[in-house]
């Protein structure tokens, strides 16, 4: 590592996808339907079936540019090789100081393999997106942890189905979900068979920002990302009073890119609200919902100042740092400048453990522990 014995885990970091990761793994019926990119005048998109307009991703790819440099519109051919390319994307962490990243999807594609209705070809979206995924990460799963997407069509024994299908793979070591099974973000009691297989398989169910079935912006918005908070209170409601972690006592939900400066003050309200309301709604729990936040969710951030000054009300175990990496609000290749800053004040077991010690508890990562070089996966735009 360029910075001697440090470790630096992002928790929260994405590929920039190939265009042609759908066309090769989809069964030959899918073929004219899958997401592919094309070219256009402003640079180059996403195109997906029923959504008549192209989803652009220049501000997914332009980390370490010059801020008049980040565009909306790019062309594939112009990004980092290593948004597709693992042995591009370990040189690129090693010029940032990171030793390893917990991998995420393009949002677009995210939200765009969620919006399917079609069971066949959403499954069949999932698995090839999968299999892709486990490729990358399988060059060497000590610099990367990737997530199995779950289908959100077919019900939770689908869902099941494609995390045995692909968990476990070397570097495959949580999974990820946009919506529920049941194709929804209303969690029904149908879920807790996927509860119980992710609590027994012992990994992490992961939201990353927020969940939700919808259609996938193109760059336009002005300032973009500035709640990405906004869904998480409401899912640690969800999961604490629909009892979720009563049945499944070691389940672990992993938020990412939603900071956590707000979580002690929403422990504080809800805490608030149960005691006051208890004894007339009954809800069942066994503890108090702040002691539920505490144990059963972490964190991702990537700025959070409020936050790191205000770690005496938060569990410093389950706060984990990110890069978001190539995004726009990534300080590549200044990670550990912006980190030395924002973290003056943190004693040094709390910054071990944000920057790199639950992330290694909670996916697996092992110190030093470097698999072979594989052969880099393969791009077409």
């Amino acid at each position: 590592m360029p910075l001697g014995s440090s470790r630096l885990i992002s928790a929260d970091s994405h590929f920039n996808e190939p265009g042609d990761l759908f066309t090769k793994r989809v069964p030959a019926k899918f073929k004219d339907r899958a997401p592919h990119m094309k070219s256009f005048e402003e640079g180059d998109g996403w195109i997906f079936e029923g959504l008549g307009e192209p989803r652009n991703f220049g501000w997914n790819a332009c980390a370490g540019l010059q801020p008049e440099e980040m565009k909306a519109w790019m062309r594939f051919e112009d990004m980092r090789k290593g948004g597709w390319d693992p042995a591009e994307r370990v040189k690129e962490q090693d010029r940032d100081g990171v030793t390893a990243e917990v991998m995420y999807p393009t949002p677009s594609i995210q939200a765009a393999i969620a919006l399917v209705e079609d069971e066949e070809f959403h499954l069949a979206l999932v698995r090839a997106y999968n299999d892709w995924v486990s490729e990358y990460v399988a060059y060497d799963p000590s610099r990367f942890c990737g997530l199995v997407f779950l289908p959100n069509r077919g019900g939770a024994k689908v869902a099941v189905e494609e995390m045995n299908r692909v968990l476990g793979r070397p570097g495959m070591r949580a999974v990820m979900a946009q919506a529920y099974p049941n194709g929804s973000a209303i969690m029904t009691p149908e879920e807790d068979y996927l509860w119980a297989a992710i609590h027994e398989r012992d990994v992490s169910f992961n939201i990353h920002v927020a969940l939700g079935i919808y259609k996938p912006s193109p760059h336009k918005a002005k300032l973009p990302g500035y709640g990405r908070f906004f869904d998480a209170p409401n899912r640690c409601i969800e999961f604490i009073f629909n009892g979720v972690f009563d049945k499944f006592p070691n389940l672990k939900v992993a938020f990412a890119e939603v900071d956590f400066g707000w979580v002690p003050y929403v422990k504080e309200q809800i805490d608030n609200n149960y005691q006051r309301l208890e004894k007339v709604n009954n809800y069942g729990l066994s503890r108090l919902p702040s002691e539920y936040i505490d144990e059963h969710f972490y964190f991702g951030y990537m700025t959070d100042s409020f936050g790191l000054n205000n770690l005496n009300s938060m569990n410093t175990d389950r706060v984990l740092w990110s890069t978001d990496y190539p995004h726009i609000s990534a300080d590549y290749p200044y990670s550990w400048r912006v980190i030395q800053s924002s973290m003056a004040g943190v004693p040094g077991e709390t910054k071990a453990r944000i920057l790199h010690g639950n992330a290694e508890k909670l996916y697996g990562f092992k110190a030093g522990d470097h698999a072979e070089a594989a052969t880099p996966v393969a791009a077409v735009a």
